[in-house]
């Protein structure tokens, strides 16, 4: 997951390196860091924001450990899906039932159905839709599409996927 942090450290040498060392150390993945030395808080610290990524449960365990290192920890902003997928749907959507559809790829856990655009032209007519998936990762993303593409099998629709996306 991607892990976007507000914290505050003390204006004395070293504190930046304590503050990304528990991130090293539970594998997390430095994307930036934005570091206000000019700027104090009410508190006289210096702010500096975080992101980066790390697996889910290695997160509780780095705010212990910086709060142990003195470190404030003021704000927490994580994303959970990190892979974005689209595709087009093509037959009888709604009679196939779409809930059933949208339900199975959400209890995987790691995916996600987040949004839906349904053209229904008449009642005994396909109707197509663009459906656009969020996944924790790249391999779950292709394992949500493999999902799709059963359950389109199943249901007799067509799976139209992006050009240029890569084959699961």
């Amino acid at each position: 997951m991607r892990v976007s942090m507000d914290i505050e450290l003390k204006d004395a040498p070293g504190q930046l390196l304590l503050a990304l060392n528990p991130i090293s150390e539970l594998k997390g993945n430095l994307k930036s860091i934005v570091h206000h030395h000019e700027n104090r808080t009410p508190r006289s610290t210096i702010p500096v924001q975080l992101v980066f990524e790390v697996e889910p449960e290695n997160l509780d365990v780095i705010i212990s450990r910086l709060e142990e290192n003195g470190i404030g920890v003021s704000r927490v902003d994580e994303k959970r899906f990190m892979e974005h997928g689209a595709v087009i749907l093509i037959g009888h959507i709604v009679h196939t039932d779409i809930q059933d559809t949208i339900d199975t790829i959400d209890k995987t856990g790691f995916a996600e159905v987040v949004d839906i655009c349904l053209s229904m032209p008449h009642i005994d007519t396909r109707s197509s839709a663009s459906l656009k998936i969020d996944a924790i990762g790249r391999k779950e993303l292709h394992e949500a599409m493999a999902v799709l593409k059963e359950i389109a099998e199943k249901k007799d629709l067509l799976v139209i996927e992006p050009i240029g996306a890569e084959v699961a």
